[in-house]
């Protein structure tokens, strides 16, 4: 029973930080932004140079990612209280994925020691498979049908609809469209799907390894 628990939550434990360790790559990809800048003529719908645009992004992101920093005061994007509110939300979610990726690192590294311990590879490639398939499908479902999955999220996470921003009370908005949401979405579970399909390549890697020198160790005692 106790090792089927540790089984349990060492699986959780390993989603959980690929999943984090995903989102923080995600949110913290700037390249991503400034791409976005050009390929959906954000510079030229808000009549703002890219550098500006970045600059204030950049602001943003400091203050989302930052415990210490506890105002934000974008430079050429004034913001409503409705607006800031809605950032101390996102922030206090970065935040906690931040918690998560710490805690689950641990309990990740934890378990990957002790699953070598007990032979468990095999258990990792059922995990890797279903993961595989689920975050493809997961991609698939971005792609189709964004607009309701990002409703959804919202509605999740939020208890309120102060994430509803007047582009003329809160403009930062128009320089946030929803492709670009789709995009970080799109880029955060392609990483989940990577880690998963390099965890699945390791590992079966890993037991071919043991496999052969199984047999090896097999042959060499019975010619002696």
């Amino acid at each position: 029973m106790k090792k089927r628990m540790i089984i349990i939550l060492g699986f959780i434990s390993i989603a959980l930080f690929i999943l984090s360790l995903s989102i923080a790559v995600t949110i913290n990809f700037t390249p991503l932004y400034a791409f976005d800048i050009g390929y959906l003529s954000i510079s030229e719908s808000i009549n703002m140079s890219r550098e500006t645009i970045l600059l204030n992004y950049r602001v943003l992101m400091e203050y989302l990612n930052s415990p210490w920093v506890s105002e934000l005061a974008m430079p050429d994007f004034p913001s409503s209280e409705r607006g800031l509110f809605h950032f101390v939300e996102v922030k206090r979610l970065f935040l906690i994925n931040y918690s998560i990726l710490l805690v689950s690192g641990i309990g990740t590294v934890s378990f990957i020691v002790y699953s070598g311990k007990k032979k468990l590879h095999k258990r990792f490639l059922s995990f890797f498979r279903y993961g595989i398939l689920l975050s493809a499908a997961l991609i698939t479902s971005v792609i189709i049908s964004f607009d309701r999955l990002f409703l959804l999220f919202h509605q999740t996470f939020f208890n309120n609809d102060a994430w509803l921003f007047d582009p003329s009370t809160d403009p930062i908005i128009r320089a946030l469209p929803a492709a670009f949401f789709m995009h970080t979405f799109v880029l955060a579970f392609g990483l989940v799907l990577v880690l998963l399909i390099t965890g699945y390549l390791f590992t079966k890697s890993k037991i071919r390894t043991q496999s052969r020198t199984r047999s090896q160790t097999s042959e060499t005692s019975q010619l002696y």
